[in-house]
């Protein structure tokens, strides 16, 4: 027996134990661990704050605190205000929120199954300082003579309720102060609702001594006042009543704030004395609704993409390789088995694009299998390989470096999408990530487990061409006959690629691009309206409402979108009455509101993370080839981005989050192609040093031009079916990757390559 027989002979068995285990543990953790859906799937509100530096305190107490308070970093100011907003959403009754800090200075707030967000927003955007002042008197008249200039500044200028100036002394009480609020309503005294105020101790003392104070006052003086503030606003300033004798002051340790409160008034402003002040002030800098209803639509939508894609695709590569297809179709739904269990893992949430990148990676996984089996094809064609099972373990160590780098490349367009970009668009990064080393596991693991058996059986051993290895495929077939010298005239296809980039540029210049509000800043929100309405009545309408530079669009059947600059919640209820009462009625299934410094922010994001993208794939390109072919490869990539920046210019489609996740795929995509080119450029120019590269690349070319075609149509299938079924939200991203996926095909042959011939005739 040769040396290393019995290792030889253990391995497939070794294999098929890895792969029994990896499928077991994955389905036990499918079953077990539930994955966590985004609130674009199952409805809800996220909303994002910024907190802002204080410009300057108020009162005695806060001017005490302000060196500490400089001396804090960022990020502790932030967690105590997590902390003080996590208190008033628990408040709010809100089932399963969640509040986390992002970065040093901003909190992502999710609120699954709250549609309004008006409420909310006003609760958590407050920072209620509540203070409580001595009135010195009104500033009607004032002289500005009158005082000293020490006395002026320790007083501020404030209208009361009735709007009428006041003069106040920093604060004797703070919210620091109250140890519980409540609201009441009082049917018998007239007070209605009203606001009972218990403090603290120490805060005990503080409200006897200003309430003694102002009762030394005559009645009716406004000096005998209390002003409440909170966020420096008067909401309270009742007189001292006359039974209060002067520096007494009210004992007991509570009070009442009295006004206009209704109920809701009344209990949001004991929510906010409840729950403390904020720290710092914050800023409402991003805010997103989506209805459940379409959340459970997109998943049935996806799912339903997910299914027939992968059907259609295992259908052809079962008539492409046979037995071997069959495999991999085993393989490839134990791939998405893997991918769940993965994700449920990592307890990684699950969002729209996310969805989508799951479903984009089954026609990725495909690509391993494909090279594998066209690689194996030539090697039993060579005649090297007298037999299926020795061409197939051929094949699996021949494409071995061709598929490490090609899912690489696409791993470091994920690992940007996640470390630049934000939001749903991170999401995606991590299911593509997640889903290409599936695609590894599945294919050099379960793949070829499930293929040693079989080849290792006697009737297929009798019978070679069931295999789908013993033939060269239609494809390789013709190649084979007419030899084509694709690469006779490369500037040819130069001068083609160049004619493509000029009419994308031409519209990108023409059109222009039409940002989504991701990266303008503004106001999406989109409505399922109860009867058809046209985008031009609409339009007339919501102009006739205060916003005449709305843009209405019908975004499907008895759907509309509205995108306007920059609205408060209250504008945006406005536009909401409007379009309910020209349809009959309307469901607001999504609402988008971006800040402008946000949108310019992630603008810059986008602009970077491309930047990145390329100048990464150039280093990593130059590391495994030479620079010659690194330089082309990225070249193609500029072409490919170019080429589907200026189709959706031209269509008019939108620029947002979901097409830069789209974009930077496109770019992995577009790598793999190149990648498996030039690395057979590499092999044959090791093999035959002295043929000249234009001849090596042209044999390069037509040797993995079968791969090219059958992965192109595995992954076609699966996007078709997303763009048909996806539902509205994931047509323009499945678009996008259509778009690229052709694009990307014909940059690797007939960009790439020519390129990297006409540099080698110039530099060599």
């Amino acid at each position: 027996m040769p040396a290393g027989g019995p290792l030889v002979n253990r391995s497939p068995h070794i294999r098929g134990l890895i792969a029994l285990a990896v499928v077991a543990l994955s389905l036990y953790v499918a079953l077990t661990v539930p994955v966590t859906l985004g609130l674009d799937l199952r409805g809800g509100t996220q909303i994002v704050l910024e907190t802002r530096p204080a410009l300057g305190a108020d009162t005695e107490a806060e001017t005490e605190t302000e060196t500490e308070t400089d001396a804090e970093t960022d990020a502790d100011v932030t967690d105590r205000t997590v902390e003080v907003l996590r208190g008033r959403i628990d408040a709010l009754g809100v089932a399963e929120p969640t509040v986390t800090r992002s970065g040093s200075n901003r909190i992502v707030v999710e609120l699954p199954g709250l549609q309004d967000p008006r409420k909310a927003a006003d609760v958590l955007g407050r920072t209620a300082q509540l203070t409580f002042h001595q009135v010195l008197g009104t500033a009607v008249g004032l002289d500005d003579g009158a005082d000293s200039l020490p006395e002026r500044a320790r007083e501020q200028v404030m209208p009361d309720e009735s709007g009428d100036p006041l003069r106040l002394r920093t604060a004797s009480l703070t919210g620091n102060d109250v140890d519980k609020a409540a609201a009441r309503f009082d049917p018998q005294g007239g007070a209605g609702w009203h606001v009972t105020v218990d403090f603290t101790g120490a805060g005990e003392g503080r409200w006897a001594r200003l309430t003694g104070e102002a009762a030394c006052h005559a009645a009716g003086d406004p000096a005998r006042r209390v002003a409440i503030v909170l966020d420096d606003r008067i909401i309270s300033s009742p007189q001292v009543d006359p039974s209060v004798a002067c520096r007494s002051g009210i004992k007991g340790g509570s009070t009442q704030i009295t006004g206009s409160f209704d109920d809701r008034e009344a209990e949001e402003l004991a929510l906010l004395i409840n729950g403390g002040a904020l720290p710092v002030p914050v800023e409402t800098i991003e805010q997103r609704t989506v209805g459940a209803t379409l959340g459970a639509q997109a998943i049935t939508a996806s799912a339903w993409a997910a299914a027939i894609g992968t059907a259609l695709t295992g259908l052809f590569i079962i008539a492409v390789y046979r037995i071997m297809g069959a495999l991999a179709t085993v393989a490839l739904a134990c791939y998405g088995l893997i991918s769940y269990a993965a994700l449920a893992a990592l307890g990684a949430t699950l969002t729209l694009p996310g969805l989508a990148g799951f479903v984009l990676a089954i026609g990725m996984a495909v690509d391993a299998n494909v090279l594998v089996f066209e690689r194996a094809r030539e090697e039993y064609a060579s005649r090297l390989r007298p037999t299926p099972r020795s061409a197939l373990a051929a094949g699996f160590r021949q494409a071995f470096s061709a598929i490490a780098d090609s899912n690489i490349t696409t791993l470091i367009a994920a690992g940007l999408l996640f470390f630049l970009a934000s939001g749903p668009v991170r999401g995606f990064g991590v299911t593509l990530g997640i889903g290409v080393l599936a695609s590894m596991v599945s294919a050099l693991v379960i793949t070829r487990a499930l293929a040693d058996h079989a080849v290792a059986r006697p009737r297929l051993r009798r019978s070679p061409r069931l295999t789908g290895i013993a033939h060269s495929g239609l494809v390789r077939e013709r190649l084979g006959r007419t030899a084509p010298d694709l690469m006779a005239h490369p500037r040819r296809w130069l001068a083609a690629s160049a004619a493509v980039l000029v009419l994308a540029a031409s519209g990108i210049a023409a059109r222009g691009l039409d940002f989504g509000v991701e990266f303008t800043g503004g106001r999406l929100v989109e409505y399922a309206t109860a009867d058809p309405v046209h985008p031009d009545l609409a339009r007339s309408a919501i102009a006739d409402a205060g916003f005449p530079r709305a843009v209405v669009q019908s975004s499907g059947e008895n759907q509309l979108t509205v995108r306007t600059e920059q609205l408060s919640n209250a504008q945006a209820a406005v536009v909401t009455e409007t379009v309910t009462g020209l349809a009959g009625g309307a469901d607001k299934i999504r609402d988008e509101a971006i800040g402008p410094s946000l949108g310019k922010e992630l603008r810059r994001g986008a602009l970077i993370a491309l930047l990145v993208a390329l100048g990464a794939q150039l280093v990593y390109l130059a590391a495994r080839f030479r620079w010659l072919l690194g330089t082309s490869a990225v070249a193609a990539l500029a072409h490919d981005v170019v080429i589907l920046v200026g189709v959706f210019a031209w269509l008019g489609k939108p620029v947002d989050g979901t097409f830069l996740a789209a974009l930077l795929t496109v770019i992995g995509y577009s790598v793999n192609d190149s990648v498996v080119v030039f690395d057979r450029i590499r092999e044959l120019a090791r093999r035959e040093r002295k043929e000249p590269f234009d001849r090596i690349a042209n044999q390069a070319l037509l040797q993995t031009l079968p791969r090219t075609v059958n992965t192109g149509m595995g992954a076609a299938f699966i996007l078709t079916a997303l763009a048909v079924l996806g539902g509205d939200t994931l047509t323009d991203f499945a678009l996008a990757l259509l778009v690229g996926l052709a694009v990307g095909t014909y940059s690797s042959m007939f960009t790439a390559t020519p390129l990297a011939i006409e540099l080698d005739k110039r530099w060599g």
